[in-house]
This record gives C-alpha cells, sequence and structure tokens, in this order.
C-alpha cells in the first residue's frame, strides 16, 4: 500500500504559506511511509521532538484497481471511495527543510502522519470534483473546503502519478489542503466531515 500526498493544489493554502497566490506548473506529489497511515479512530500520538505539529484536512481518495500510464479520461475507473484525512505536518521543521532545498519526506511521512476516515463510494456524490468537507476541533470548526478549487483535480492527479508509479488497489491519494491549517494540541478533538457526513474522529494525545 502506498500512500501518495500532493502539496500546493489549492490557491489560498499556497498564499498563506507563501505570501502569494501560485499554482505550480505541475503537480506537487510526494509520498508517506506506509506507518505513517492512521485509521479506525485510533489517536495521534503527537511527537514531541518535531516541533509544531499543524493539521491539513484533505480529500482522500482510494484507489480501487492496478494501473499504469492511465489517460486522464479513464482515470475514473481507477478509484471506488473517498473520505477526509489528516495530512499532519511538523511546520517547522518542513521550513527548515524547504530552506535547505532537501526533501519532505521527514516532516510529512512520519508515523501517525497520514490519518484517514470512514470510505464513503464516489457513486454517493453527483461530482467528486464538488465536494465539500471539513474539520471541526473540540466542537469547532477549524478548516473548511471545496474539491472544486483544487488547482488540479483527481483524474488529472491519478494520470499524472500512474506516468511514475504504477496503482495498486488500496493505494490513497491525499489531495491536497485548502487554507485555514494550524496547530494540534494534546487533548485535541478531531472530527472531519464529508458534506455533513462524518467519516473521521479522533483524538490527540
Amino acid at each position: 500500500m502506498k500512500i501518495f500526498a500532493v502539496g500546493m493544489n489549492y490557491l489560498e493554502h499556497n498564499k498563506e504559506l507563501h505570501g502569494a497566490l501560485y499554482k505550480p506548473e505541475e503537480p506537487v506529489i510526494f509520498t508517506k511511509a506506509d506507518s505513517a497511515l492512521l485509521k479506525d479512530h485510533k489517536p495521534f500520538f503527537i511527537p514531541d521532538h518535531l516541533g509544531r505539529i499543524d493539521y491539513e484536512t484533505e480529500l482522500v481518495v482510494r484507489i480501487s484497481r492496478l494501473g499504469k500510464t492511465i489517460s486522464e479520461r479513464f482515470a475514473p475507473r481507477y478509484y471506488d471511495a473517498v473520505t477526509v484525512g489528516i495530512d499532519f505536518t511538523a511546520r517547522e521543521l518542513q521550513k527548515k527543510l524547504r530552506a535547505e532545498g532537501k526533501p519532505w519526506e521527514l516532516c510529512k511521512g512520519f508515523d501517525g502522519s497520514a490519518a484517514i476516515g470512514e470510505w464513503v463510494p464516489v457513486e454517493k456524490f453527483r461530482d467528486v470534483q464538488a465536494i465539500h468537507f471539513h474539520l471541526d476541533i473540540n466542537g469547532k470548526t477549524v478548516q473548511e473546503g471545496c474539491s472544486s478549487d483544487m488547482l488540479y483535480r483527481v483524474d488529472e492527479l491519478i494520470a499524472y502519478i500512474s506516468q511514475f508509479f504504477t496503482l495498486k488497489t488500496g493505494d490513497i491519494l491525499f489531495t491536497g489542503t485548502p487554507a485555514g491549517v494550524g496547530p494540534v494540541n494534546i487533548d485535541d478533538k478531531l472530527e472531519g466531515y464529508l458534506e455533513d457526513r462524518k467519516v473521521l474522529e479522533f483524538s490527540c494525545k
């Protein structure tokens, strides 16, 4: 099982991180280790040696069949479900790595950094590119977005990634975060929603 993730896929988030509206010339793809996966309501243990840990709420897509070099028009055949996920990020370490021109894996792929909720079949939604999602922490909405605002759509991402990696059943794709990221703290309760359906719920320890 591979975990793919997309950086800088929402204009407003790029502005909050970089101070300017910015669209990358091509999708920014990175991967997380399989030990990053956090599911089944298990708690997220905040790593105290990594400094500030930010939540990044994202629409997550599940790959449902084997494929390589997939054309964009056929991409919908290769995923069957979506959920809400949290791409936890060690923000201070990310800034340090970026300044030094180093890869992101240490700040993005550490244990427990890829939290996912319960899968919902894509046919439950009118359009995968029109799904609203949001995150509540301790009962208050802290981040919300809509997949219609993605710079690179789900089908484009799958076509692009499959040029480099063979996609396999069970692989998952974090599609990027909108604006509104922020830090988590011990005892925070996180709840993620697709439209009005709660699919994600866990606590920080």
